[in-house]
């Protein structure tokens, strides 16, 4: 079996390049990061959505565009690290220090875990608080 090392991000922003044998490059796009901090974030308790507008997300699906959800998530890749500003409806009710902590670490954590590739920091935004989860939105 085939010792494989630990890939290095090379010095394009998005690419991962793999140490050893000469296989190619493996580029990771900013809407795969931002699908995974999409995720990461929806899972934690007290996060209703993404914000967003529903009727511009409602258009934007009409009409294919499939990065409807990441207007609201910034990604920024420098070197071997990236670094997410998200923006985000809270539930009415929730301790947003706690909320939004537990959305840096989970974003963090889902990140590293996939990509192998460093968080530098998540800014979360509070946005909005809404008062019920509304599944059309989500």
């Amino acid at each position: 079996m085939k010792d494989i090392k630990k890939a290095h991000v090379s010095r394009i922003p998005g690419a991962l390049k793999s140490d050893g044998r000469d296989m190619g490059l493996v580029k990771i796009h900013e809407n795969v990061i931002a699908s995974i901090a999409r995720r990461a974030a929806c899972s934690v308790n007290g996060v209703i959505r993404i914000a967003g507008s529903p009727l511009v997300d409602n258009i934007a699906e009409i009409i294919g565009n499939r990065r409807m959800g990441d207007r609201s998530i910034v990604i920024d890749i420098s070197g071997d690290t990236v670094a997410v500003e998200i923006k985000l409806n809270i539930s009415y009710g929730s301790h947003l220090p706690t909320v939004a902590a537990n959305v840096q670490a989970a974003i963090m954590r889902e990140i590293e875990k996939m990509t192998g590739m460093t968080v530098s920091n998540v800014n979360v935004i509070v946005q909005e608080l809404d008062t019920e989860e509304r599944e059309d939105e989500i």
